[in-house]
């Protein structure tokens, strides 16, 4: 099986989770947060994870995103086992193949829109050339083609959020992780920005993982599933999320 750091890209993978356990805490305080969850997510697909506040979805983004290893149990993109990986590879691999989208936007206030985007670029290495072109194709894919030198403070929360979505695009991730991505914003607006990361995901074929507590957000996914209690099954009808 091959570590996160071996050479050369992923051009399309499953994602798996076989046997995953996380807890936190310690002693009698120690909580369970989720139980021997198994998992499958076909290449390209679309899904929706609903829960309630506290159910442990960010806990599971936090592992699939390799920010964070189970107690318990393995994470695999593709041949390629997170849940085993050094820190350093996985900081790698989470800066080559994955992609974020989060709530609250985490743009970096004091660099421009422009250079919002050519940081991850930078990072793994592209050339300046290369960089200057896919931000400005980033930039038109989201409507912001006329904001290259503007900073995240000059612009609105639905910009601010379409900004979030092209950065965590630009590098062609395998995986796009959103974490609630529509959760502060408008409903208009935060239909218009979901319907961007579909479609823009959907044309470069990599695969998302949507965390919501909205049943009409999870309605423009392939599948959703619930997590409830540490466990993924699927969604109850009549459950308020």
């Amino acid at each position: 099986m091959s570590s996160p750091s071996d050479a050369g890209p992923i051009a399309t993978a499953a994602v798996r989770l076989q046997g995953v356990t996380r807890s936190f805490g310690q002693g009698a305080l120690r909580r369970e947060v989720l139980k021997e969850v198994d998992l499958e997510i076909a290449p390209g697909e679309r899904l929706a994870l609903l829960g309630r506040s506290g159910s442990g979805k960010s806990t599971l983004l936090n592992l699939l995103g390799a920010i964070d290893r189970p107690d318990a149990g393995a994470i695999l993109i593709g041949d390629r086992d997170l849940s085993r990986a050094a820190e350093r590879d996985r900081t790698l691999f989470r800066r080559r193949h994955i992609g974020f989208v989060y709530q609250f936007f985490n743009l970096i206030p004091t660099l421009s829109a422009g250079d919002n985007l050519g940081l991850p670029l930078e990072l793994n290495g592209v050339a300046e050339a290369e960089i200057r072109r896919r931000v400005g194709d980033a930039l038109e894919s989201v409507g912001l083609a006329d904001r290259l030198d503007s900073f995240p403070d000059r612009l609105s929360g639905g910009e601010q959020q379409r900004l979030a979505l092209a950065r965590a695009l630009i590098h062609r991730p395998l995986l796009i992780l959103a974490d609630e991505p529509t959760g502060n914003l408008d409903g208009e607006t935060g239909a218009r920005v979901l319907e961007q990361l579909t479609r823009l995901s959907r044309e470069q074929g990599s695969t998302l993982v949507l965390v919501t507590h909205s049943l009409a957000v999870a309605q423009s996914a392939d599948r959703s599933l619930a997590l409830d209690d540490g466990r993924i099954g699927p969604v109850a009808a009549g459950i308020a999320w």
